[in-house]
Order: C-alpha cells, then structure tokens, then sequence
C-alpha cells in the first residue's frame, strides 16, 4: 500500500484519478492530476517505448508483455477520455489510438492474444491454457481469459472476434473449456469456471460482457453461481487474492444488481441482484433505493426494471442516475424476460453518445 512494488502490469492508478475527473469530483488540482497521468504514460521504462514506438511490447523484450499491453491499453483510453473532457484533442486522439492497441496482442490464426515478436512474427510454441508465473507472456492468467480484457471497448473486441455470435460462442467456452494450465501457473489463477479465474481481479469485468452482447440472461446466470458458491461465510470464504478490497468491492457491488465493467465511462452494467432491499446513501442527504421483486434462488433472472417509477429496459445505467438519487425497481424471474435488456437499442455501451 502506498509504495509501487513493480509485481503489477499497467499504470492501474490512472483508471481510478481519471474516474474521479470524469466523475466531477473536486478537492484537487485537475490539471496536475491530468499532467501525472500523462507522464506516466509517456514515459520509456516497464515497455511503454515499444508502445509508442511500435503499438506493442515484443514478448522478449518484456516478460508478462501481452498483459502488460493490454492493461496500457485500458489506461491510455481512460486518458482519451479525460483529454475530450478537458478540450485536449491531440491528447485524445493520440490516446485514444494507443487505446485501441489491445487489437495488435489478437492473432485471428490462433484466435486469441497472443505474445508478439515482430510485426508478422509471434511465440512459439503457444497454448491458450498455459500459465507460466512472472516469466511468461501473460500476468496470473493465460491465453483464454486475456483474450477478453477489453473492458474499454466492448464493441471493437465483439468485431475483432468475428461478430456477436462468434463472440458469444467464445465467451461460452471460457467459461467451460477444460486444459492443463502447466506446472508453472500461478497459485493466483483460482476460482475457476472453465478457464474463468473469479479468485484473480482481471477476470472480474468478463462476467458481465454478456450485456454487450445480446444475451444479458447469460450474465446473469454467470453473476448469480459466483455470488452463490464463491463467497461464504467460512474461513476460506473468498475463492481468491482479495488485492485490497477487490474481491469483496465485486461481491458488493453485484449484490445490488450492477458493475461497473469499464473503470472509467461512468456506467453500471446489471447482473443477477441476490439482496431483496438495499439503500445507498448520498450526499446531500439523498438515497439511492434499490428494491427487488420476486427474488429467489431459482428467479436469477431480470424480468422488468423500472428507474424512478418508469420502465427501464437497458441492460445498463449512469452513476448519475444514482448519485441524483431515487428507486430502482427490479423484478426477477425463473425465465429470461423477453422485454427486459432485449435487442441492440438495450445493448450496454463503452462509450455513452
């Protein structure tokens, strides 16, 4: 806490002040915070002149590279947004691009991230499942769950994996493909669904992808197991690393019913909701209600919603609406609703238009 120990891929610090920014929140130099996290992210150590140099970290100048690059690749976008906001737009255009660089990790041959060598060159030999602790192309995890951590943009990792459906059946088999991970794996990679690791923080947003895709009932239904056989009251109660607070921060927020899958956009995506009532307090004295109809073990299903007395049937909402206050109304069921986060117009979104 506090001291940078460099076992961590990333500048993961900039997601959180750049939420902050974006958010409004004040009691700080914006413009020294904006400066900071610009050069962190302009600086050449830990990979970062490969990144600006060529779009990519090769996998043997850097180990844990394709990680590595997709984290950067997640912060520098929460850069872009941050440079729209302050007027700065060479900065968001630049950042933005280097947003996008998680597309130079996908070999579409192999069809998942891949550790690359040169522009039409990439390791050998390569297994999806293989995990090699501190000294292999990927940080506590493999070539599966990495392949989607690209909670930045949602959309564009749906286009680079062949459209909805294709993306659809590959995310289902994360969560049921079966494979020696190897001797070397991290004793982190824990909590396992298929190659899913829910005991290791990166997998944490992929649960929930489902709600970009057209099929949130999936979500759910992933959401709701984890929430039930993965948290318990025992000394062994949490399935993995908590990481200052990540663990339980995931279970809290999914209790209510939404996650914020992207770090920094602003919006909460919804899942499978266990509790029956819960208030969140504000400032101001405003209260944030939450209320759920018809729940139960076997009713995982969000059926109906309604946001301040109105029907609600996006699969996602701002923290706007919840920091203005007021009632979410959901009501659950043992089917899939056929209104409810139905179709492309309730899509959730990486970016709010």
């Amino acid at each position: 806490m506090a001291n940078e120990t460099n076992c961590m891929v990333g500048y993961s610090a900039v997601p959180v002040v750049a939420d902050a920014l974006l958010k409004g929140y004040k009691g700080f130099d914006a413009n020294l915070a904006y400066e900071a996290m610009k050069t962190t992210a302009m600086k050449d150590d830990r990979g970062i002149k490969f990144v600006k140099r060529l779009g990519y970290i090769p996998a043997d100048s850097t180990a844990e590279s394709v990680s590595m690059g997709l984290e950067y690749a997640i912060d520098d976008w929460c850069i872009a947004q941050v440079a729209k906001k302050m007027g700065k737009a060479d900065d968001y255009a630049y950042f933005s691009k280097r947003g996008q660089y998680y597309k130079n990790y996908y070999d579409p041959k192999a069809g998942f991230m891949r550790g690359r060598l040169s522009e039409n060159q990439w390791r050998t030999p390569y297994s999806p499942f293989i995990s090699i602790h501190e000294h292999g192309d990927f940080t506590e995890g493999n070539g599966w769950e990495y392949t989607f951590l690209v909670p930045q943009d949602v959309e564009g990792l749906i286009a680079l994996l062949g459209g909805p459906d294709k993306f659809n059946t590959k995310l289902d088999s994360l969560f049921i493909a079966e494979g020696d991970m190897g001797k070397f794996k991290s004793p982190d990679v824990s909590g396992l669904i298929g190659q899913y690791a829910h005991g290791n923080e990166p997998g944490h947003p992929m649960t929930y992808l489902y709600d970009y895709s057209g099929k949130p009932w999936k979500t759910a239904e992933k959401v709701r197991f984890i929430l039930d056989n993965f948290y318990t009251d025992k000394t062994d109660g949490i399935i993995g690393n908590e990481d200052v607070g990540q663990m339980s921060a995931w279970y809290v927020l999914s209790v209510l019913g939404f996650y914020p899958a992207n770090p920094a956009n602003g919006l909460y995506v919804f899942g499978s909701p266990v509790i029956n009532e819960a208030t969140l307090k504000l400032k101001d004295n405003k209260t944030f209600h939450v209320i759920v109809k018809n729940n139960g073990p076997n009713n995982k299903y969000i059926n109906a919603m309604k946001l301040n007395g109105v029907n609600y049937t996006k699969t996602y909402f701002k923290h706007t609406d919840v920091m203005k206050g007021g009632v979410l109304e959901i009501t659950m069921g043992s089917k899939p609703g056929t209104v409810w986060g139905v179709g492309d117009a309730n899509k959730a979104v990486s970016v709010l238009k």
